[in-house]
């Protein structure tokens, strides 16, 4: 509808962010536990997974060692979500620019 603003998109801190908590929650494991075992913050560990900081690949690959998945598993995790959300908007009446959602590509 012409004039409506479109609603957000989430950025994709925010669904590393979630994936890593979900992850993390999901293994009954601490913040500290999964920070020290990541080598990192637990401060910083805290503000990746609220989507208040823009983690470094570096950042994220030991986060989601720590957890026991690799780089492409989180990234792929977080897609898998941004598809979810992408596939709920179009489900309220607001389809995608081609009607279907054919996947994201990442580049670093």
């Amino acid at each position: 509808m012409p004039g409506t603003p479109a609603a957000r998109e989430p950025l994709w801190r925010d669904l590393v962010g979630d994936v890593l908590r979900r992850e993390r929650l999901a293994q009954e494991r601490t913040l500290k536990d999964v920070a020290e075992a990541a080598r990192i913050s637990m401060p910083y560990l805290s503000e990746v997974e609220r989507g208040r900081k823009e983690a470094s690949s570096e950042v994220l690959a030991a986060a989601a060692g720590a957890l026991g998945l690799r780089l492409g598993d989180l990234l792929s995790l977080a897609q898998d979500e941004l598809a979810r959300h992408i596939r709920t908007r179009a489900g309220r009446g607001r389809p995608s620019r081609t009607g279907q959602y054919d996947g994201l590509c990442l580049a670093a």
